[in-house]
């Protein structure tokens, strides 16, 4: 089964944006790792959601796919991904959350649509 990653980043107050830029987009190079199925990552922020107190404070999420548990496991252990995580976040963390989860194939062609949809390969309402 395909497992979905989900991380919401919260950042301690005095942290840059520029710093919070260079990450987002450390965090986008990702998608190049193997382990991450069909270049499926993305990344969003700051968050939009209304009202605001319900992100909880947290300003970037990251979303991935990844082939089942084993390449999930590959990419965080990946040194790419602990390069990334220790230089940009951890020192300067003020929280993270983080959930994963299966899905069947109906999973995998949803993120495929996506992708699709996103990189405007395919028309409205498709």
């Amino acid at each position: 089964m395909a497992v979905i990653h989900i991380v919401l980043f919260k950042f301690q107050p005095t942290v840059p944006q520029s710093h919070k830029s260079t990450f987002i987009h450390e965090l986008e190079t990702l998608k190049n790792l193997p382990s991450v199925l069909n270049k499926q990552l993305f990344v969003g922020g700051p968050s939009i959601t209304d009202p605001i107190e319900r992100s909880k404070g947290y300003e970037f999420a990251l979303v991935s796919f990844h082939r089942d548990r084993e390449a999930l496991r590959e990419y965080q252990a990946s040194a790419e991904h602990h390069r990334v995580t220790s230089e940009y976040f951890w020192p300067y963390k003020e929280d993270v959350t983080r959930f994963d989860f299966e899905v069947g194939e109906a999973g995998r062609e949803m993120g495929d649509l996506l992708v699709k949809g996103l990189l405007g390969g395919g028309e409205r309402g498709e």
